[in-house]
């Protein structure tokens, strides 16, 4: 049997050295790389993390805005009716709400020809004043609610027939109260409000449509 000299062995001992270290060295390599993958996969995660977060918090607060807005509209039209009611029970716009500063500003009552006590008692349907016109052609309503600039317009559309009921001068034929003279007959008033955010220019506009009794006691919404 042929005897192996020392100098094959060493030759052979530094082979397998020498091609561990390379398996070891691969091994490394391929961990870094996973390590570096991994960490791409999580920086991209994060960011798109990050991301809809954002997207979320700014659809939240857009819907924030718009439902104050919406808030901000609706308490100009409740304003509105009760303020075309205390106008048809009294003859004209009570003096406490006729201001510089609104809720009915100076220049649609006592600067404007026709006031809007004459838009309300119908001297003066369908008139042609809008919310964002100036004067006489400017709104019946400005106040500025929570950093929002609340404008409306009102006006007196018509007077139709209560359903069911006659339109007889007296109430005669339908019994007591049912005839015009009576109560008989709605007045029909438009009310335009729109809420405006001064920052940032988001609008919310709300149009009712109120049926009111000619002693201005109820007004019911109809649109």
């Amino acid at each position: 049997m042929p005897e192996t000299s020392s100098n094959e062995l060493e030759v052979g001992d530094s082979m397998l050295v020498d091609g561990t270290k390379g398996v070891i060295q691969d091994e490394r390599g391929v961990a870094f790389l996973m390590v570096m993958i991994l960490m791409l996969i999580l920086t991209v995660l994060g960011i798109a993390a990050m991301t809809v977060t954002g997207l979320e918090n700014r659809i939240a607060g857009f819907q924030r805005t718009t439902e104050v807005a919406a808030d901000a509209a609706e308490s100009c039209l409740s304003s509105s009716v009760k303020i075309i009611q205390q106008t048809i029970d009294t003859g004209s716009v009570p003096a406490a709400v006729v201001t510089a500063t609104g809720p009915v500003p100076t220049g649609a009552e006592t600067a404007a020809n026709p006031s809007l006590t004459m838009e309300i008692m119908g001297q003066a349907d369908n008139h042609a004043d809008v919310v964002t016109g100036a004067g006489a052609l400017g709104p019946d309503y400005d106040q500025t609610i929570n950093g929002y600039s609340v404008r409306g317009d009102i006006d007196r559309l018509y007077v139709q027939a209560k359903a069911g009921s006659g339109m007889q001068f007296a109430a005669g034929y339908e019994g007591a109260g049912s005839g015009s003279a009576g109560g008989g007959v709605d007045v029909l008033y438009r009310v335009d409000c729109r809420a405006t955010l001064v920052a940032t220019g988001t609008e919310s506009r709300i149009v009712g449509v109120y049926a009111c009794t000619l002693t201005g006691e109820t007004c019911q919404r109809k649109l």
